[in-house]
């Protein structure tokens, strides 16, 4: 099915103000392109391992709607057009203000996924997707089953494949481990899988309930044996209360530096003594930030590894 497209060429300045006009006008989503930089609070809320290279801010927005065929175009873009002109009536410059159509084709876009993503190996772990065949050359392989959806994380990522192999280094058979930013789930998988014996994670996106919840049934995995809190554990005390205190081996976060400057400290208080705090999603240039706070916070650097562009921390509680 075919759909129509509308972008209006706006300034990030009216941005705001204008998608709720256009929701006021009925239109159930929009989508918002423009060049502001990411606020402190913002990357603090970014509990992932790449921060985009954002190109210098234009002042420049595009805002874009949908229409399904069987809608009133002409009542819905009159209304739009009118909440423009009493906007400008505010002394609010809107831009250029002018708004192009083009058509877009409604597609299964999860499934599109399919197309990019294949099985691939760290070291001897297998990771695939539930649409491909083991090889018979690879059943004596650890298989991990990782289908892409909406919450982050398939293992490709060099930060991802760096606190596997920091995690299998350090893992036991009665290792509890504390995983924040869980995403998809497939690093308490991994770790699962591996042998260890219970696993708690913290997420900001509540995508990560139905992503973990699968990926834990995909590999046969009590789920029992892994327990998910939505929310932010480096300022929320009611999410530092469930996660417990000196109760974890291992813990990892694959995490943007900036996120783990605020959140190391309130690790330390998770962690039993002796045990090992796994760190990664540092560009090389934000290693010394990174290594700097974990000694700082008491913590002795173990190991620091490296693939590509990326870095891992690995440190060990007093």
């Amino acid at each position: 099915m075919k759909w129509k497209k509308y972008t209006l060429k706006t300034t990030t300045e009216a941005e705001d103000i204008i998608s709720n006009m256009m929701m006021e006008a009925g239109i159930e989503g929009i989508e918002i392109e423009d060049k502001v930089p990411l606020s402190e609070r913002d990357k603090e809320q970014m509990f992932v391992d790449i921060l985009p290279d954002m190109p210098e801010d234009d002042g420049e927005a595009y805002i874009s709607f949908y229409l399904e065929p069987e809608t009133d175009e002409q009542a819905v873009l009159d209304r739009v057009k009118a909440g423009l002109k009493e906007i400008q009536t505010w002394g609010l410059s809107i831009g250029e203000g002018t708004l192009t159509s083009s058509e877009t084709e409604d597609k299964d876009w999860i499934n599109n996924w399919k197309e990019y993503f294949h099985q691939f190996y760290v070291d001897d772990i297998l990771i695939k997707p539930s649409w491909e065949e083991t090889k018979p050359e690879d059943r004596d392989k650890l298989l991990i089953q990782i289908d892409p959806g909406t919450a982050f994380g398939t293992g490709m990522h060099e930060t991802t494949q760096l606190c596997i192999r920091q995690i299998r280094k350090h893992l036991t058979d009665h290792t509890v481990l504390l995983d924040v930013g869980t995403g998809s789930g497939i690093l308490s998988v991994i770790s699962l899988k591996l042998g260890a014996e219970k696993a708690k994670g913290t997420d900001l996106d509540p995508c990560a309930v139905d992503a973990v919840r699968e990926n834990l049934e995909a590999n046969a995995i009590d789920p029992g044996s892994f327990e998910l809190r939505i929310g932010n554990i480096i300022d929320d005390q009611e999410v530092q209360d469930w996660a417990g205190y000196e109760c974890y081996d291992i813990a990892v976060a694959n995490i943007l530096a900036e996120v783990l400057v605020p959140l190391t400290p309130v690790i330390l208080k998770h962690l039993k003594p002796g045990g090992i705090y796994i760190t990664s999603g540092i560009i090389d240039d934000k290693e010394e930030l990174v290594v700097k706070t974990v000694k700082e916070c008491g913590f002795e650097v173990l190991e620091v590894t490296y693939q590509g562009e990326w870095v891992s921390v690995t440190a060990r509680k007093p």
